[in-house]
């Protein structure tokens, strides 16, 4: 009798213990894989049963939860403003989310440990845990002041502007863009043909082009190439002389680098300030080869072109000026073609770092963070990514660039009773299509407090000037925006 009871025993313990082993795998091992799992519907219906934090800029709210009474789907995601922040808030799917929604996801839903404390005391009131509210950098009036304007141009493009003493982005706009409440229904099937309409759309509306593309920068690169050439030298100013050919000759190569239309740079020989403001691409192209390829990455760097990812706290696609070549590939560079590529955020990096006197600052969006109580969980500390070039270095380039706005091709950026410094630029594009409009700012050139940075894509009909009369009058709206005029 002992024996059968034994084996009896021994059969319970040995099914038990692997009943444990599987409980232990499945909640251990195979846990994150049976949450994500497309077949888990549970997840589905528990999105919309928390309270997700709102997502504002200043007083203006961007997006919210909003309270159905649905038994199922109680809360749903409601954006207020649309299209004009979409490529900023992205959106909360019924299986995705992207952009803030994305970035801050777990502030947002309530489930970060920098809430454990707030969900403790949730829940000895018993209270119904809410997520976190993010407050953006975001300026309304510029926000809307870049949609209404880059909207009215009836092209493709992206605008972003910098605070250039903290590094907060005051705006981001991308163009053309999509109405996020599209995506957040608790309707499957309705967002997956929602977004798959968007997803076809050959005008990608669902790429934020202020971060996620990068474009040849034309001619405002030709601020970067200023810079390596005042930090190489510092007896170099706006009125050093410099050789202005019709063409450059490119070693190497029979072909030559003209400027726009193979016109003249004055009379062969023309102070710094002067190519500047004409945009000729001959002396700059003749700089570049002078100071090398590793001066011009070095001084790109510097800038935060080609170096560490940035996050602000969306992912920005990568920009550089290519890999090293030949001297023709250096030319050619430096004027802002070849490989060289940049995000519009990345430019007005850029123009900010100048006006900021050299140093550039990390840029970002989410200005604070509070519980559903108000309490702060976080705030932005500005901080500094590099020292670009000297204060001496950077005041001379701002001079050269507000000779731009005043004398040369940026004059549609003037704003009454105000000093402003840009630098139009045209970038080559595929055949058969007019090159993108750029233009790089800043504003006041004493006491900046906005930098700005725009392309229009197929937006001039070729020279530096009228990619100006094009992307000028857009930049100066959303500075006139910050600054209250």
């Amino acid at each position: 009798m002992n024996g059968p009871l034994k084996r009896a025993a021994f059969a319970c313990l040995l099914m038990f213990g692997l009943l444990m082993i599987n409980v232990n795998y499945l909640q251990a091992v195979r846990a994150e894989d049976l949450r994500d799992d497309s077949r888990n519907t549970r997840n589905f219906f528990a999105r919309y049963e928390v309270e997700r934090g709102r997502i504002t800029a200043g007083d203006k709210i961007l997006a919210e939860s909003i309270d159905t009474g649905d038994s199922e789907f109680r809360f749903q995601r409601r954006y207020p403003e649309g299209k004009i922040y979409a490529p900023i808030t992205g959106f909360f799917a019924p299986e995705s989310e992207r952009d803030m929604e994305r970035a801050e996801n777990s502030l947002l839903d309530g489930s970060s440990a920098d809430l454990l404390i707030r969900r403790s005391i949730d829940l000895f009131t018993a209270k119904q845990t809410k997520g976190a509210n993010v407050d953006l950098t975001i300026n309304p009036r510029a926000q809307e002041a870049a949609y209404k304007a880059l909207g009215e141009s009836g092209k493709k493009g992206a605008l972003v502007a910098i605070e250039p003493k903290t590094g907060a982005i005051l705006a981001m706009v991308s163009i053309p863009t999509y109405d996020p409440n599209l995506l957040s229904k608790p309707s499957k099937e309705d967002v997956n043909k929602a977004y798959n309409k968007l997803d076809k759309d050959e005008d990608k509306p669902l790429v934020n082009r202020a971060i996620e593309r990068t474009y040849p920068p034309g001619s405002t690169f030709k601020v970067v190439t200023t810079a390596a050439y005042l930090e190489s030298d510092d007896t170099v100013g706006p009125e050093t002389q410099v050789d202005a050919p019709q063409r450059l000759d490119l070693p190497g190569t029979t072909a030559d680098l003209p400027n726009y239309g193979g016109a003249a740079c004055g009379a062969g020989v023309v102070t710094l300030s002067f190519a500047l403001e004409k945009s000729c691409n001959t002396p700059f192209g003749k700089i570049a080869m002078e100071l090398g390829y590793d001066a011009l990455r070095e001084q790109a760097l510097k800038f935060g072109i080609g170096g560490d990812p940035i996050e602000i706290p969306l992912p920005v696609a990568g920009s550089g000026i290519g890999p090293e070549e030949d001297q023709a590939a250096l030319a050619q560079a430096s004027i802002g073609q070849r490989s060289n590529q940049m995000t519009p955020l990345q430019m007005a990096m850029v123009a900010a770092g100048i006006a900021n006197n050299g140093v550039v600052m990390k840029p970002y969006l989410v200005d604070k963070i509070a519980d559903a109580e108000g309490g702060e969980i976080e705030s932005a500390d500005p901080d500094e990514l590099d020292t670009a070039m000297s204060e001496d270095s950077a005041r001379k380039l701002q001079e050269m660039m507000v000779n731009v706005v005043n004398k040369g091709t940026a004059s549609a950026a003037q704003i009454p009773g105000v000093t402003v410094g840009g630098k139009t630029g045209t970038a080559e594009t595929a055949r058969g299509r007019d090159p993108h409009a750029w233009f790089i700012s800043f504003a006041p050139a004493e006491d900046p407090k906005v930098a700005v940075a725009l392309i229009v894509e197929s937006g001039s009909a070729g020279s530096d000037a009228s990619g100006g009369q094009t992307a000028a009058p857009i930049a100066k709206s959303v500075m006139e925006a910050v600054l209250g005029r």
